[in-house]
């Protein structure tokens, strides 16, 4: 080794070494991945601590790229940007150690109805293997694999290094590795057609997510983006959950880790964590490994997309990725682009989002990847080169405001920056489920949000007795929306989770009470008077009902048409 700056090492004299290969430098072992060569000199950049390294110590070449090991052991388990486990380790982790990625567990092993003989191409399913209570996890002929099957093994106990099957005269074990900067192939990419129902209504009723889809969560600090991203890994309705911690707190990450060993999945009645794979990679932890974390994250989802699972990856936060890439370039002497991140930044970006899809499987199946990934702007700047680099290439933005966040408004998802791309598709499936009217009350409240906005800024300077009727009707409105649909409590068994027919009762409970208001005002009846009735049922029905209980709602809802027509 000729140079040690930070994460940035230079190594000469090591040959048959390619770009994105991965090296151990140093007493050690060292990882780090080769970026540049150029005249027999390697530049690479190492995921661990590189104290301790001085000039003149060796390397030697693993002869791959930086490869995750997919197995039966990811559910439930806790990793570090190198998907080396880290549960049971130390409590400082100590550079090295590559062998850690291993696992001693077993597991039960049921193979497929495949006769010796056959041919099987990549995607074959070979036998499942029961992960924690329930899930099933399905042995395929990995991507890289197909021929004659000539062994398969019986049904028993098998570790992660145990042979399933020998195909093409290449053994295929429980586990295989897989480079994590390459996407996993899939036959087909799939249009989007169902949404993520996340339980957030102001995500599923307004800027709605379909399965397969991307969406940013940009905000300052103290604007709740842990909060929304942990909401949605307890409710939303995926299989499986990939959390990437990328450079967050390490508290917040544990208060998470901990909420989802107590909650309880309410599809499988066990525990949330047992569908989920946390990658830990805190603010402490070695800096490039970052790069990694994600992209691990998003080859553990692949992985189990092509099983036909629906997986959901959330990235908290990008911008400790993409500060990453800025430190690495400014060390490695590349020109640097706005506020010093590398011209490379969109593409890496782009390339990122990319991977998530909804897929038909070498296999077969449906499955899909949604990603969902937190951006973290300094001093609440959307200008800045992450943020709008990252609007580019995603179909929903949940854009998360201050003020809201301040005025202890939960989600504090504003509705005049957020968009969603997927809006028709969703509204095509909720036509499909019997909620015909879903766009309709989603344009009007959206509309109804927007004027109340224009209105408050005008109550400012002239005072609310200055408007017309139907502009206080309008403001009226906007409150009872703001109160009772977009608010939503985490801390509310009630509350914390809402069904798609429950969030839709409750916006027509809302417009409907605006269609009688602005009804009342028309026929002539004062709007001060209107002002004056008791909305509080209208502003409750969310915490007064259960989670689906949308006939509640409704009975709430002539309850309080009842009583406005009794006082008028």
């Amino acid at each position: 080794m000729e140079r040690v700056n930070g994460p940035l090492l230079e190594v000469a004299g090591l040959r048959g070494v390619a770009v994105l290969d991965v090296i151990d430098v140093g007493p050690l072992h060292v990882p780090a991945e080769v970026v540049s060569i150029q005249d027999g000199r390697l530049t690479a950049e190492a995921f661990e601590y590189t104290g301790g390294l001085r000039v003149g110590d060796g390397a030697v070449s693993h002869g791959r790229p930086l490869s995750a090991r997919l197995g039966p052991g990811l559910l439930g388990g806790v990793f570090d940007g190198l998907l080396r486990r880290l549960e049971g380790g130390p409590t400082w982790l100590v550079p090295g150690g590559f062998g850690e990625m291993k696992s001693n567990a077993s597991w039960p092993f049921r193979p497929a109805l495949v006769e010796l003989g056959a041919d099987l191409a990549p995607g074959a399913l070979l036998g499942t293997v029961t992960v924690g209570s329930n899930f099933e996890h399905r042995i395929l002929v990995p991507p890289d694999a197909h021929g004659t099957v000539t062994q398969l093994a019986p049904a028993g106990t098998m570790g992660e290094d145990d042979v399933v099957a020998i195909i093409g005269g290449s053994p295929v074990t429980l586990c295989e590795e897989w480079p994590v900067r390459r996407a996993r192939p899939a036959r087909e990419r799939l249009q989007p057609v169902a949404p993520l129902v996340t339980g957030q209504r102001v995500v599923d009723l307004f800027f709605p997510i379909a399965h397969g889809a991307t969406a940013a969560v940009p905000g300052g600090f103290g604007t709740g983006k842990s909060m929304l991203l942990q909401q949605i890994v307890k409710w939303a309705d995926a299989e499986v959950v990939v959390f990437v911690g990328c450079g967050e707190r390490g508290n917040e990450l544990a208060d998470a880790m901990a909420d989802l060993s107590a909650l309880v999945d309410p599809t499988t009645g066990t525990s949330l964590r047992e569908r989920t794979v946390v990658i830990a990679n805190t603010s402490n932890m070695p800096v490039m490994a970052r790069v990694a974390s994600v992209y691990t994250g998003m080859t553990v989802a692949e992985y189990f997309r092509d099983m036909g699972y629906r997986v959901v990856v959330l990235a908290d936060s990008t911008s400790r990725w993409a500060e990453a890439l800025r430190e690495f370039s400014s060390r490695s002497g590349e020109l640097p682009a706005e506020e010093g991140y590398p011209a490379s930044l969109s593409s890496s970006l782009a390339a990122f989002y990319e991977r998530a899809a909804r897929v038909r499987t070498l296999g077969g199946a449906e499955g899909s990847v949604t990603l969902i990934g937190a951006v973290s702007p300094g001093g609440g700047d959307m200008t800045e080169p992450v943020t709008s680099q990252t609007v580019r290439f995603v179909r929903c933005l949940w854009s998360l405001d201050r003020d809201l966040a301040y005025a202890r408004h939960y989600p504090a998802v504003t509705w005049r920056h957020s968009f969603s791309l997927d809006g028709e598709t969703i509204a095509n499936w909720h036509a499909s489920e019997g909620r015909l009217g879903w766009a309709e009350a989603r344009a009007r409240a959206l509309a109804l949000l927007a004027e109340a906005d224009r209105l408050d800024s005008v109550v400012e300077l002239v005072g609310v007795s200055a408007l017309p009727a139907h502009e206080r009707i309008v403001l009226l409105t906007g409150r009872l929306l703001r109160e009772g649909v977009l608010q939503q409590s985490a801390m509310s068994e009630r509350d914390a989770f809402c069904s798609p027919a429950k969030q839709t009762a409750l916006l027509e409970m809302v417009l409907a009470v605006y269609d009688r208001c602005l009804a009342l005002v028309d026929g002539g009846l004062p709007a001060a008077v209107v002002e004056e009735f008791d909305f509080t049922a209208v502003t409750r029905a969310r915490d007064e009902t259960g989670p689906d209980d949308a006939d509640g709602v409704i009975r709430l809802r002539d309850e309080v048409l009842a009583r406005i027509a009794e006082a008028s």
